[in-house]
């Protein structure tokens, strides 16, 4: 397997073990490959190989490889992540795709079906925003407030950001964590794909969405309520299964692995 340089530097791409079933992990926004540091080793014990890459924009690309212009929704996104596959000439695997990367797994899905043997969506959401019959999380006005914090003073709100995202203390292992990835990012960068995220509405995609999916949810999430997971298991296009988490916080896999980790390996097995 002969992997373009290019693509290898931009998206910090890695492939562990030597397993043939493929398992594919995409992290959320403000983070990167390293949020799946306690999963990883389970996967690989198991005897699965592991493919790991950073989004582009995440604190751990080359901000100068960040186009604006290209950059403008999750559809790109999901370019990349097909790239990925195609490079690496990987013809089947299982996808887990945390937060946004779960429907950039979805999208990706539209287009390349039969490459994803199944979809495992972490924490996954297709619209934040609230609407008719919908309750997402998020009024415009809650969003445009964060917008003009991130605005204001980048570090300030991720210091305030990410203890209420992940339900814990500011001193909890796993809140900083996630505070040193999200601070890192580029603040221009990280105030564009959040508008990206949180003004999308991907509802009206899910019926065209037929792959296998495990939907897993926190059971308290500051960014996904548990109705968009049970929203998801209801439009998704194809056989769904819905598992929700007795646990607090929007990256599971890092604050609560032992929970996670036994879950996400029925799932890729069953």
């Amino acid at each position: 397997m002969v992997v373009s340089e290019s693509l290898l530097a931009a998206h910090n791409l890695s492939v562990l073990g030597n397993g043939d079933q493929v398992v594919v992990l995409g992290h959320g926004f403000g983070s990167d490959q390293s949020m799946w540091k306690y999963v990883v080793p389970s996967l690989l014990s198991n005897n699965f190989r592991v493919v790991l890459y950073d989004l582009m924009g995440a604190s751990t690309t080359d901000a100068n490889n960040f186009s604006f212009k290209r950059y403008t929704s999750l559809q790109s996104f999901a370019d990349d992540l097909l790239a990925i596959l195609d490079e690496l000439e990987i013809e089947s695997c299982v996808y887990v795709g945390h937060s946004i990367s779960g429907m950039i797994g979805c999208l990706a899905s539209l287009e390349k079906p039969d490459i994803f043997q199944k979809l495992i969506l972490l924490g996954a959401s297709p619209r934040y925003l609230n609407d008719t019959n919908y309750h997402g999380g998020f009024e415009q006005h809650d969003l445009d407030q964060m917008y003009a914090n991130m605005k204001s003073n980048f570090r300030t709100w991720v210091s305030g950001f990410a203890p209420a995202a992940l339900g814990a203390h500011i001193d909890n292992r796993a809140v900083q964590d996630f505070s040193r990835t999200l601070s890192s990012m580029r603040p221009d960068i990280a105030f564009s794909i959040s508008q990206i995220i949180f003004q999308s509405d991907l509802r009206s995609i899910l019926p065209q969405v037929t792959v296998p999916c495990h939907i897993l949810q926190s059971m308290k999430d500051l960014a996904v309520p548990v109705e968009v997971a049970e929203y998801l298991n209801s439009n998704l296009g194809g056989w769904t299964s819905i598992r929700i988490l007795q646990t607090e916080g929007h990256i599971p896999q890092l604050s609560s692995p032992e929970l996670v980790i036994p879950v996400l390996l029925r799932c890729i097995e069953d």
